[in-house]
């Protein structure tokens, strides 16, 4: 896989122009004993950091961490010829499917019925659509023609995604799916209980989305800050976690077309790239949440958010409007 998220990845950390980007401010180092990896996990920057008393011990742990990422994407990648995501979209149908892609889309299927479809991850032909369209030389900048749309979304519905232990299949030709909107959460919290399993408290994880394990060694919470639309670099208000974790999704990461009308997020109803929000973060007990809430959220109407977040008590969502003000929901 070259980029498992990459349509949907926000901002590499540290770096902001819009929105609400996540910059994890918890990892300064506390002695010797805190180990800190930085470098490129699920095609994106990335870092590890624990706290251990023994150096190679940590890098161990390390090693088995970067392992376990590199399994998961040989199960969820959308661009491994070989992973179990690409053999489904590509023959429609996958036997004896992993157990980690059985419980991923079993887990997805139940946002999708509790968010009444505005989480699904069908909405890959959607993607395809406007990438074919936008990728010609001279395309219309108003987008596919509707009747396109019309017919692309005959293939898009999380109910024609059957998940069995034995066997994963669409109803129709020609559908696909995309776990950009979930996968990195899933990856970082079995990251986080292949630590905890070894007995590893004080971690902080950044794997595109960020999960927190306990407190940092020095007592305090970890500290993630919230970069505001339009201030790069301006003093921010930070979230403090502690066993919890934070997402982002935006539209602005990742755009068809020269007028930012089209992005990688879709409303499955309509075809359409929403704009009610200019970026939503995520704070939940687990990533997997946290990612898919934050998915959820940036398609969801406004009006439907607190219904969503009810079911969900424990997250709480920061959503940035268009004119940059951001508006508290849950918790």
């Amino acid at each position: 896989m070259t980029r498992l998220l990459s349509r949907r990845r926000v901002l590499a950390i540290g770096a902001a122009a819009a929105g609400l980007a996540l910059l994890p401010n918890g990892a300064r180092a506390a002695g010797a004993a805190l180990r800190v990896w930085r470098g490129t996990a699920l095609g994106a920057s990335a870092s590890i950091t624990l706290h251990h008393p023994d150096s190679a011990e940590a890098d161990r742990l390390i090693a088995l961490c970067l392992d376990e990422i590199a399994r998961l994407e040989r199960v969820f990648s959308l661009y491994r010829a070989d992973s179990a995501l690409a053999r489904l979209n590509r023959d429609g149908e996958l036997r004896d499917p992993p157990a980690d892609l059985v419980r991923l889309l079993s887990e997805a299927a139940m946002l999708s019925e509790q968010s009444d479809g505005a989480f699904d991850v069908t909405v890959q032909p959607l993607w395809q659509l406007h990438a074919t369209h936008f990728g010609r030389p001279g395309a219309d900048p108003a987008g596919p023609p509707p009747s396109a749309v019309t017919a692309t979304l005959r293939l898009v519905g999380h109910r024609g995604l059957r998940i069995a232990s034995d066997r994963v299949w669409f109803d129709r030709r020609g559908m696909a799916v995309t776990l950009n909107g979930i996968a990195q959460g899933c990856i970082t919290d079995r990251v986080a209980d292949l630590l905890r399993a070894h007995g590893m408290r004080n971690v902080l994880l950044d794997l595109g989305e960020v999960r927190a394990l306990d407190r940092h060694p020095d007592g305090r919470p970890w500290s993630v800050g919230l970069e505001r639309v339009g201030r790069p670099g301006s003093p921010s208000p930070a979230l403090t976690i502690e066993d919890a974790a934070v997402a982002t999704s935006a539209g602005y990461g990742t755009g068809f077309g020269p007028r930012g009308r089209f992005t990688h997020l879709f409303d499955p109803a309509t075809g359409a790239s929403p704009g009610h929000w200019r970026s939503v973060t995520v704070v939940a007990p687990t990533a997997t949440t946290a990612d898919a809430l934050s998915t959820t959220l940036s398609v969801l109407p406004p009006a439907r958010v607190a219904a969503l977040l009810a079911a969900t008590p424990q997250a709480t969502a920061y959503l940035t409007r268009p004119d940059g003000t951001v508006v508290t929901a849950g918790g």
